[in-house]
Parts: structure tokens; sequence; C-alpha cells
């Protein structure tokens, strides 16, 4: 039967056809069309408006103006044509958009803002018909909202007419409650249930549903009240003498459940009961009472906390598991999965559990199911699925249907297609009996090896550029399967020698002896638990069944835990004495600076000495220490030539030195350098440490800082203090201190990270004392793996963000952008792009790699950073074959060759020639050289003949 929207589709083409009409018959239909167009808007804002307040009028195409349209469709008949060419032209431009969105799904049906886009364009159009369909094939393949279920239910409960509408409204219901468990679709079965409480077995209905609601989110600590209230008001309004039974029966179940506003329920059910309240219920109330505290702290974290609040709903699920009630497991585990249904770590949680405690199937099977949904670009929750299918006996068909959709699901990494090919494998060769020489099990085995062969030479190589089984694990696992389970030596010859030709080869055990062997290795080894865990795993992947792969599963896993739990206290107890030991040198340096500040006392110093000896002591929050070498030093400074030394030194004959200032060339810079010099000295002050913030990477030429800067903090709050840093000499060295008043004006003052400021990217971070806290990392990109960001290689360097913004938004949602810039603020032709999910960063990669960009070839691949080397320390190195390798050092105090000797020419004695080798001058001996040939030691009065001697 033709729609209404098929029928007005229709009509153009049947006036073509037809030929030219008269005019009165044209304006008639032209009319007609108006009316049902306007009358379609109608129905659907109807529909709008019993979503309530919170329902977006203007994002879903209901303007303001709509009232205008339905007042004028009274007048459309009679003058249609103010009207008709505003209506046809945004119908033409809806229809444009909505046969683009189909086209696009016909390429890619995974495309999720497609899906949602082509649904409220068809629901705003009246595509009443078209808009169920495309509800239903979006329903397949993804898990709908919360606000997607409600949408559809209301328009299907305005449009239910009889008991056939009814029951598939109750089976659109069905559906939605399966997807999530959300208490507000409950709440809405349960009221919708009761409009049809006249038909019949409508009583039975009614209270099976509420039922089922309160075993599913009844302990729902915040929105389970509202089902509780709404059965009892159900069950009070029937008005028959045994349903009194029925209401109090609720109001102590209730009561005996911790959840919010428990006082208010009590005392409800304190002025409904005509008999007083049991023993029993009051106790079971007080117990109740004393849970609600125990989670109150984490229900708080939730509502403080903003959406998705992973870190909130990990640490309440960590409660709950101690305390192990399954049901309020499953039920935590549901609601953080409503706001992070995107992350897969959170579901392989949830289904292991489901596996290792519950293993209820129909329970399980469908976690799996929805987790595939949620999340089909993470291989591990395929693989999961197919075990969990194999364990509780589904059908054969319906698991190689499972692992037909996994391979078009869209993995983003070659090793991914592996995985999952490995998992379809290990299933199809525990079915195989291999007591007998050939069976159809047998043959499905092998052609699936062939295929999984061919699908990752032409499939994945293609797609990846790269082998996504370098190693020929799946070939390696055919040969043991073919020589140890068949006896088909033949074909094991084979496979090796293709294997071996890649350079992999392995070797044959026993297997009960190698599978007790290897439990044991997991349990006792201490090096390389990893590759001992692989080699089990690898076994009995291949030869094991399923109860011995859950076993080594389980095992491996608990041994990582227990060894990486291990590596950590090891480190923290490494840092802890490394710490230590830059406390004891802090100390040592410390002694060693008071006892040269004491030595200092005891000389007669002048005025401009004193200030040296000021400058010389450390500033607040300055890490850095000047070299001895670069420091002013008066003593044996030598001026060059044209230049004048602010302070001349004459020796005399008793050794000491006079000061005599001489006026230096450029009066005001040096007035400016010693009044920068003479600022005071701020003593650091841990306390301050969150209310600052450190700033650096700034021009060395920047004039004044303090008066440059505080403009641009103010906008983050109330600033007390900015201090610049300066040299001894008065030079700005690039960075300061800036404090705030708040604490909160310092976290925001972080955002202002990398601000262009004089053409330099300034570089804002938190100021920690890094002596204390030596694993503090300012760096504050990611480092691992990130699946939902592009790492883009070759841009131009004239490339500007917006430009390549605008580049990114066609393949997905962009959260951030940033270029790669060098310390100066020049592109370095990088750049990392965030989108939404990793599902269109895989699609932004396959359709950006090798794009041209101003004549640049760009190269995009998902972000994964190479680890950090760790620069060797110098007391590490080691010779080849030799022992440790010392500093070399040229001097008592280990200065360099070119510092000058003090000891008189007179008294030098010439060397011995040091003893060549092949190479160059042989190393010098540990031993010292006699006393015999050590130079006379010389009193004073030997030294001043010296000096006197002509």
């Amino acid at each position: 039967m033709a729609t209404a929207a098929e029928t007005s589709a229709s009509e153009p083409e049947a006036e073509s056809k037809a030929g030219p009409k008269a005019d009165g018959e044209e304006d008639e239909v032209k009319a007609a069309r108006t009316r049902r167009k306007v009358l379609s808007r109608a129905v659907a804002a109807a529909t709008y408006k019993t979503m309530g307040p919170a329902w977006d009028q203007q994002e879903e195409g209901v303007s303001e103006s709509d009232g205008d349209e339905y007042a004028m469709a009274s007048s459309a008949e009679s003058s249609p044509g103010e009207y008709e060419w505003e209506y046809d032209e945004e119908e033409e431009k809806n229809q444009l958009e909505i046969e683009r969105l189909e086209e696009q799904l016909s390429i890619n049906v995974y495309d999720y803002n497609c899906h949602v886009d082509l649904i409220r364009l068809l629901r705003l159009e009246g595509e009443l018909t078209k808009v169920r369909m495309a509800r239903q094939k979006m329903s397949e393949i993804f898990p709908l909202t919360e606000e997607l279920w409600l949408e559809w239910l209301h328009d299907e409960i305005s449009m239910a007419q009889d008991g056939l509408d009814r029951e598939h409204v109750y089976d659109l219901f069905e559906k939605a409650v399966k997807d999530y468990i959300c208490p507000n679709i409950w709440l809405e079965y349960g009221q919708y249930s009761v409009g049809g409480i006249g038909q019949k077995g409508g009583l039975e209905k009614v209270r099976s549903v509420f039922e089922r609601a309160l075993s599913s989110v009844g302990l729902h600590m915040t929105k389970g009240l509202a089902l509780w209230e709404a059965y009892r008001e159900f069950e009070s309004a029937i008005v028959e003498a045994a349903r009194l039974e029925k209401v109090h029966s609720l109001f102590r179940r209730q009561l005996a459940i911790p959840l919010y506003d428990m006082e208010a329920t009590f005392a409800e059910y304190e002025e409904w009961s005509e008999d007083p309240i049991p023993e029993s219920v009051i106790q079971n109330y007080n117990k109740a009472l004393q849970q609600l505290e125990k989670y109150k702290p984490y229900e708080e974290a939730l509502l403080q906390a903003e959406a998705p609040r992973l870190a909130e709903y990990q640490a309440y699920i960590d409660f709950e598991m101690k305390i192990g009630d399954p049901a309020r497991i499953q039920l935590i585990f549901e609601r953080a999965l409503v706001e992070n249904c995107l992350v897969p770590d959170l579901w392989i949680r949830y289904s292991q559990y489901l596996d290792r405690q519950l293993k209820v199937k129909d329970l399980v099977l469908s976690v799996h199911n929805r987790a595939i949904r949620n999340c089909p670009w993470t291989v591990a929750l395929w693989s999961r699925y197919l075990l969990a299918m194999e364990r509780h006996g589904v059908d054969h068909q319906v698991i190689s249907v499972t692992f037909e959709k996994a391979l078009n699901a869209g993995f983003i990494q070659a090793t991914d297609y592996v995985e999952i090919w490995q998992a379809y494998l290990d299933y199809l060769r525990r079915r195989v009996d291999f007591k007998q020489d050939s069976s159809k099990e047998l043959e499905e085995l092998r052609a699936a090896f062939t295929r999984a062969l061919e699908y990752l030479k032409q499939e994945v190589e293609e797609r990846f550029n790269e082998s996504g089984d370098p190693s020929c694990v799946i070939m390696q696992n055919w040969a043991r399967i073919e020589a140890r389970l068949c006896n088909n030596m033949q074909k094991a010859r084979e496979l090796w020698d293709s294997i071996m030709t890649r350079g992999n080869a392995k070797a044959h055990g026993d297997t009960q002896h190698c599978r007790k062997a290897l439990h044991r290795a997991v349990q006792c080894t201490s090096d390389y638990p990893e590759h001992v865990c692989e080699v089990l795993l690898t076994m009995e992947r291949t030869e094991g069944s399923l109860e011995d792969w859950d076993i080594a599963v389980q095992k491996t896993e608990t041994r990582l835990a227990r060894v990486n739990e291990q590596r950590m206290k090891a480190a923290e107890k490494e840092a802890a004495l490394v710490q230590q030991e830059e406390e004891k040198a802090e100390q040592r340096k410390r002694a060693r600076a008071e006892k040269k500040a004491l030595k200092k006392k005891k000389k007669i110093r002048g005025p401009e000495k004193r200030g040296a000896d000021e400058d010389d002591e450390k500033e607040w929050g300055d890490d850095e220490e000047e070299q001895p070498s670069k420091r002013r030093r008066v003593e044996n400074s030598i001026p060059a030539a044209g230049e004048t030394q602010n302070v001349e030194v004459a020796a005399g004959p008793a050794g000491k030195c006079a000061a005599v200032d001489v006026e230096p060339p450029s009066k005001q810079k040096e007035k400016a350098a010693s009044l920068k010099r003479d600022m005071p000295k701020v003593l650091h002050d841990s306390s301050k440490d969150s209310i600052t913030v450190f700033v650096s990477n700034l021009p060395y030429s920047m004039q004044e800082p303090d008066t440059k800067l505080r403009p641009l903090f103010e906008a983050c709050g109330e600033v007390v203090q900015i201090r610049p840093i300066f040299s001894n000499r008065g030079d700005f060295r690039g960075y300061c201190y800036v404090e705030f008043k708040e604490e909160k004006s310092a976290l925001q003052a972080l955002e202002m990270d990398r601000k262009s400021v004089e053409g330099r990217p300034m570089f804002v971070s938190p100021c920690v004392d890094k002596s204390k806290n030596p694993d503090f990392k300012v760096f504050r990109y990611s480092t691992s793996l990130e699946k939902h960001k592009l790492f883009i290689s070759g841009l131009p360097f004239s490339c500007t963000k917006e430009e390549l913004e605008e580049i990114c938004k066609a393949h997905g949602t962009v959260k951030d952008l940033r270029l790669v810039t060098n310390r100066a603020g020049k592109p370095k032709g990088l750049a990392y792009v965030e989108y939404e999910n990793e599902s269109q960063a895989s699609q932004a990669v396959m359709k950006m790699d090798g794009m041209t960009i101003k004549e640049n070839i760009i190269k995009v691949a998902i972000s994964n950073p190479p680890q950090r080397k760790v620069p060797e320390k110098p007391e590490t190195r080691k010779a080849p074959g030799g022992p440790m390798l010392l500093p070399q050092t040229y001097g008592a105090r280990g200065k360099g060759r070119t510092q000058l000797s003090l000891l008189p020419r007179a008294l030098q004695r010439p060397s011995a020639a040091a003893p060549q080798a092949e190479n160059g001058p042989a190393a010098a001996p540990a031993v010292a050289a006699p006393a015999a040939t050590e130079a006379p030691k010389m009193s004073n009065a030997d030294f001043a003949k010296l000096f006197l001697r002509k």
C-alpha cells in the first residue's frame, strides 16, 4: 500500500506524463500538497511537545515560526502562492540532504552520525514510514541511546490506535530495555502498560512490567525511588481488600533497600498503615540506612562530577566488587556504561565478571552482543564474544555468522585481523575429532586456514601496507596441527618450509608434560614472565580444550598482575633510595655553601665585593645554577682591549688586593643592570606552589616583563606578584614566576600554555619542586597509543590550523587540533588531530593518508609515539669488554687542559716521554711516581727570592 509521502512524490511524475493541464487543476494539486506538508509538520510538532521541556526545538527543526505555518494552513487552499515557494524550496533542500545521507549510508553503514541526521530530517519532513525504517536499520547496527528510544517510543505511542499498534509498542519497549538499563525507559514502559489494563490480561501485564523494572533498576539509589512509588500508586488505585497486602509488601521491600529519601518513605508508610510497623521491618530499614551511609560518598562523587565520570564509576565498581553483591555489581556496571558506552575496557571488565562469576547464558551473551554493537572496532570484544558463544553451546552457524560480521567491523590495525582469525580457528580446531582420519569439521578447519592466509595477504596487506602476521603465527599453528594431530607430515613440512624461509622455526614437545612444565614456569619464573605466559597460551591455542584455554588465561592474567605489582613496588623503593641520595647530596651542598660563607666573612671585603657575593646567593625558584666558570670574578680577570673593567685589582708585595673604581663606558646601561641586581631577594615558599605557575621560553629581549605579562595573566584572576628572573649582569633569563591570589586562577593560567608572546610560544607549567617530586613530568601530552588521535607529518610550513581543521572535519568530529612548533614558534610540519572516537579516526587515516596539501604529500597514522630513550649516565658507561670508565680529569680540580699552571717555569721539570700505543698515547699508570722524582717543597722565603731574581 502506497504511503502519503510516496503518493505526493509520484504526483509530479504523473503531471509530466499527462502533459499540460489547466491552471485551476495545477493550483488544486499544489494546494493539496501544501496542506499535506503543513499537516505532517503539525503532527511532528505535536509529537515533539510530548518530550517535555528538555526537548530542543531549534535543534530538531521546529522553530518559533512553526506556529505561523500552522495558522496559515486554513488559508492554504485559497492562496497558496505566497507560501508555496517557501515550502517547495525547503522541501527540495531537505530531500537532497536525505538522498545524500542515504547514499553515504549505502557506502558506510557504520556511520553513526549519518543515521542520526537522516532520522531527524525524515521526522521533520513527516515521512513516517521512512523514519520508522531508518530507525529500524539503525537499531539493528547500533544500540540506541535513551533519548533516541524515548523519541521513537513517543512517536509510536502518539500514532497507536488499536490493539495491534499497542503490541507493536510493547515490542519496541522490549528492545529498548535490552540496549541500556535506563530507569526512565522502564518508568515509561510501566506507565504505558497501565493504559492497557482494560484489555485481556492487562492487570498481569502491568504487574509483570513493574516487577521486571524493580529487579532491573529497583536498586538504583537516585532514580529507583520513582519506580517504587509508581508501582505503589498503581496498586493503591485498585480498590480491593486483597490489594492492601500487596501495598504493604511493596513498602516493606522498598524499605529494605538503601535508597535516597528513605526517611520520607518510612514516614509515609507509618501514616498509611493502620497497624504498627513490625519490628522486623524496622530492623531491615535501619540496616538499609547504615548501608546508605557507605554508598553516599560514591553517589555524591557522581553527582558532583561531570559526564562521563569514568573515574568515579571505576571507584564505585571497585567498591561493589569488594562487597560482592551480584545484583548491585551488575547495576553499577550498567549505570557506568550508559555514559561510557564507547569505552572498550569497561565492556571487557563487565563481560569478564559475568563470564567468571554469574555464568548465566542469556545475560552473558546479551552483554557481549551489546559490547560489539557499541565498540565494533575493538577486536578483543569480538574474540571474547566468540569464546562466550562456544562456552554456552551456541549453534555453529550463529558463531560463523558472528565471525563474518567481525571481519567487516573495520579494525584499525593489521594485527587485529590476525587475532580474530586465531580466535575463530581455535574454535574450529576444538570442534574436530582427530581420532578420525577425515571429517567434515577437519575439512572446514583446513579451508579456514587457507582462507585466513589468503585474507591476510590480500585484504589486510592491501589496506594497511604491512603484513598482519609477520611471525607466521597462523601458519605455525596449522603446521603443528597437521604434524601432531593429523599425522600429515608432508603438509606440515610444506608449511614449515614456507615458514623458515621467513626466519621462523619452533620445536615440538610432549603436550601433557609441556603443559605441566609451563604451568609451573608461569607461577615461579621471574625472568621474562610475559614470554612464558605467551608460550603457554600459544600451546593451548593449538592443542588445548576450551577449559584448558580458560584456565591458562586466568593463570597468566593473575601472574602478570602480580608481577606488575612487584615491579611497581620495586620502582617505588628505588625511587625512594634515589630521593634519599638526592637529599644527602643537597645536605652536603648546603654544608659546603655554609663553610664557604664562613670563610668569606673572615676576609676583608669592599662594598662592591659584598654586592657580588649577595648576587651569588640562590634566588627563589631558580632551578639553574650558574657554572663557576661563568661567574664574574674580580680576581685574576684581564680586561680586553678597548674594554674597561668596573674594578681594577692591584697586587702588592704582601699579596693583598685593592679595589679601585673606574667609570664604565655606558652609565645608563650599568645603572639599569645594577638596579636589577639590587632587587630584593624573595625566599622560596613551597606553600605557595599551588597558586604559582612557572612561565618559560620568553624572549630574552623582553623589556620590563612584569609590565607586559601582567595584563595577560590578570585575565585568569588577581595577580599577587610577577617575579622575572635576571642573571648577575642584569639580563632577563627568559622565565619568571606568576603568583595568583586563588588556586583556580593558577589552574586557569595553565590553559595559556603555548600562547604566542612576541612571536614565541610561552610555556606555562605548574610550580613544582623537582627535588621533592622526582617523578613529576611537565610534558602534558600522552606518549602511548591513542586510537582516536591522528599523527600527520609532511605538512607545508605555510599550512594554518584553520586550513587543516577544515580538511579533517570532512571525516568526523574534530575535538582538538595541534600544530607542532619549535621553541621559537616556527612550524615543524607536524600535527596531532583528535577525533570523537576511534571509528572516525580510522576512516580519516584511510582517506587522508597520501593526500596532497599545497604540493606536499602528507602521511597520516594513528598516534603512537615511540618510547623515549633514557640517556645513559656517564658513570654507567663501560668500555667494550673492559672495566668501567671513569671521568677523565686534567688537574687537581678536574678543570680543562687550558688552565694556566701557577708553578714557576724555573721549578718545572720536563716529564718523561709518554709511551706510545698503536693508536695514541698509552694510559697513565695508576701508581704514583716515586717521591725522589718530585720537586722539593719550598718555603715562602724561597718564592720571594725567585721573584727578586734579576
